[in-house]
């Protein structure tokens, strides 16, 4: 019989005195009369004398691999008295290709499984990174698709938007440093967050895009491009890496720009309005010049920017909207009535330049009087004779003629009355010496007076205001809350 063939055997192992006898045949068949072993010289009296003795069963068989089973067996001290194996009762022999196929459906199953999990491990990376990089588009993309940067460039440019790139906060939003590759060398860029409020700060986005699509000057801040992602909306500039210009008029920390660079900054602003006003393919009412929308760049050059709640209408057409925005102290008197134009640009550049000459914001709560209104306390100084004391007291060196044309040019651009402005075209000759101011007096109507409807004492009562009304026509515009307490 073979041994290897895996059907089941029977074995007597009979120990007689000296003799073993091992005998096998398959089960079910009587027991051979001739053993398979025979050995007459076995003597194990000696090892198990005296000694508490237990049966039982083992087996080697080297290096090969074999599976056997015990399926029943029975033991006596004498031949009389073996019981004999129903066979019957035996359990049935495991056959070693079931096992295998068991141990193999284990094994395919536990890989099935681990190969499940590393592929919904992957899908989550690609849904979480596809998430974070996810982007918005829409009709009106198409026009400005090339504008467009992927989130994921921005991303990375900014470090994960760290904030060890934050510049600052804005009206709008947050500012971070970034760097981006252009050609083969790198560029640093601005790129602002805007605050995604509802309508009001979809408007903002698209607005500053449309105005700056084709907009083309040295002294406005260049848009590069824009990107919306699901409740992000991103407006990338040109970096500026002297800030914006309040930073050196009310931070003492800062050193203080001397006047001739002073001086060279507004006419910087208003050769920008001036294009904005004149020489655009439309005309572009900015709505809200300070300050603080004046950056500078390596050169301590003033560029003008944030064109967020800008507003652009073909020449020869009227603006219709009536929405107020902008910032207490720089609104013309006008804005609630006849809305929007190009004099109220005028008017918020005549209150620029008084700010920037006498180093002080428009409205300074800690004042009483006429001193709290740069405007008011400008004008009530020049009918005192004493025009010069306004000026920025950090100023040891100017020259006088200079710094008196711009204060007259100043409140001529802030007078009341809408009709009595002068445009930017002539801002930029009376500042330059190049066309000689009208004649006005201190007395003059409309000349160095409280703007009632901007400065009402009702509104400097409470933290913001918001004036608008809508209109439907086709330009963009922005409504704003104005904010008071800074001029900001």
């Amino acid at each position: 019989m073979n041994l290897l063939s895996g059907d089941p055997i029977q074995v007597w192992v009979d120990y007689v005195g000296t003799t073993l006898n091992v005998t096998i045949a398959p089960l079910g068949n009587q027991k051979p009369s001739r053993p398979l072993v025979s050995s007459p010289s076995i003597n194990l009296t000696e090892i198990v004398k005296g000694r508490r003795m237990f049966v039982g069963f083992s087996g080697a068989t080297g290096s090969i691999m074999v599976n056997q089973y015990l399926l029943g067996w029975s033991f006596s001290k004498s031949m009389g008295s073996l019981q004999k194996i129903d066979i019957s009762k035996l359990p049935k022999v495991p056959h070693p290709s079931d096992k295998n196929k068991s141990s193999s459906t284990v094994r395919n199953a536990l890989l099935g499984l681990i190969a499940f999990l590393v592929l919904g491990l992957l899908f989550g990376a690609y849904m979480y990174r596809r998430n974070l990089y996810a982007e918005v588009r829409e009709e009106w993309e198409k026009e400005y698709g090339p504008l467009r940067y992927s989130y994921k460039s921005l991303y990375k440019a900014t470090n994960g938007f760290s904030r060890d790139e934050f510049l600052g906060k804005g009206g709008f939003g947050e500012v971070y440093k970034g760097t981006l590759p252009r050609n083969i060398e790198l560029r640093e860029v601005a790129v602002k967050k805007v605050s995604h409020e509802g309508e009001h700060g979809m408007k903002q986005f698209v607005s500053e895009i449309v105005c700056m699509r084709s907009l083309k000057h040295r002294s406005l801040v260049p848009l590069l491009g824009y990107c919306r992602r699901k409740h992000e909306l991103i407006l990338v500039s040109e970096y500026m890496p002297n800030g914006s210009l309040d930073h050196y008029l009310f931070n003492h920390d800062r050193p203080t720009l001397p006047w001739p660079r002073r001086f060279a900054i507004l006419k910087d602003i208003a050769l920008a309005l001036s294009y904005l006003h004149t020489e655009a393919d439309q005309v572009v009412i900015h709505r809200d010049i300070k300050a603080s929308n004046v950056m500078l760049d390596a050169d301590f050059n003033g560029r003008l920017g944030d064109f967020g709640m800008s507003r652009l209408y073909d020449r020869g057409t009227d603006p219709t909207t009536t929405a107020a925005v902008g910032t207490i102290g720089y609104m013309a008197p006008e804005l609630t009535t006849m809305g929007p134009s190009t004099v109220t640009d005028v008017y918020a550049f005549g209150v620029f330049l008084l700010e920037i000459t006498c180093g002080r914001r428009p409205v300074e709560a800690g004042f009483s009087g006429a001193k709290r209104f740069l405007v008011q306390w400008v004008g009530e100084c020049w009918r005192r004779s004493s025009l010069l004391d306004v000026v920025d007291p950090r100023l040891t060196e100017f020259s006088s003629g200079e710094v008196e044309r711009v204060l007259k040019v100043g409140l001529l651009c802030a007078n009341l009355a809408p009709e009595a402005r002068p445009s930017m075209e002539q801002v930029v000759q009376y500042v330059n010496g190049n066309l000689a101011l009208p004649e006005f007096w201190p007395y003059s109507p409309g000349i160095g007076v409280l703007t009632p409807t901007a400065f009402s004492q009702a509104q400097l009562m409470v933290p913001s205001l918001s004036l608008s009304s809508s209109s439907s026509n086709n330009s963009m515009f922005i409504t704003h809350s104005l904010l008071y307490g800074s001029g900001r």
